[in-house]
């Protein structure tokens, strides 16, 4: 076969390989948007500037804060659950910012936070004089627990929302102060690896359950396959949940 010839076959497998690669590429594109969830009328709704909350698109994510008024410290950073548009925490933002504290949700490459790890980065440079605390919903709030392994010295505690520290995010030995909010009706978490992973948690750590709340509710997106019914309206929900982080944060900074 000609020199000629064989450049031909090879650039032609190449293409084919190339074609090949990219088609794959946006078939998983068109799944993962295909079983993402999007926000639901009402965080859309939280999402928006007023009198009372300023909602910014900053790097890396959002931040809420008050329109007036002295920022409460620690600020907080939010990671979504996985596959969930990082506008469907709004509600649970938007509550918090109204309260006076400074909240940033991250928005994670392709909704999945295993892609985003160190997006707080970002977040705590914009303040680095200030105090914060780190948390995140699911999927999120395992690698918050990750990154605030990594950066304990940065942070002040960590909260998850139906989610639990892995090995790999153990933050056992650290100083941190750690926040568990679960619902009774969640049927997505596994509750097996959430009981196993308490030992990657501090021995004070502060356990919270929300009577008859599921797994969705925790944003505000719908309900998420595998979960079960509520037993309990989403205000109901995110009023217990933005109660409890707001009891355990103001205690926090009341020890600086």
């Amino acid at each position: 076969m000609a020199k000629t010839e064989k450049k031909n076959k090879w650039t032609k497998i190449l293409i084919w390989g190339a074609s090949f690669i990219v088609i794959v590429i946006i078939g998983l594109l068109v799944y993962l948007n295909s079983i993402t969830y999007s926000p639901s009328n009402q965080a859309e709704l939280a999402f928006q500037n007023d009198n009372q909350v300023k909602v910014t698109e900053v790097k890396d994510g959002y931040k809420f804060e008050p329109q007036t008024g002295k920022v409460i410290e620690p600020n907080i950073i939010f990671y979504p659950g996985g596959l969930v548009e990082p506008e469907s925490y709004s509600p649970f933002a938007r509550e918090l910012a109204q309260r006076g504290h400074r909240v940033y949700i991250a928005e994670m490459p392709l909704n999945l936070a295993i892609f985003g790890q160190n997006k707080a980065d970002s977040f705590l440079e914009e303040h680095p004089d200030e105090s914060f605390v780190i948390g995140g919903h699911s999927l999120g709030g395992s690698f918050a627990a990750r990154y605030a392994s990594e950066h304990s010295e940065k942070l002040k505690g960590v909260f998850f929302l139906a989610s639990y520290a892995d090995e790999g995010g153990s933050i056992k030995s650290t100083d941190l102060s750690v926040l568990q909010i679960t619902g009774t009706a969640d049927g997505v978490l596994n509750k097996e690896a959430w009981e196993s992973a308490k030992t990657n948690l501090p021995d004070d750590t502060l356990y919270v359950s929300v009577e008859g709340g599921n797994h969705g509710q925790f944003g505000s997106y719908g309900k998420q396959k595998g979960d079960n019914d509520p037993a309990i309206e989403e205000a109901q929900q995110l009023k217990q949940v933005v109660d409890a982080v707001e009891e355990w944060s103001t205690a926090l900074n009341s020890k600086r």
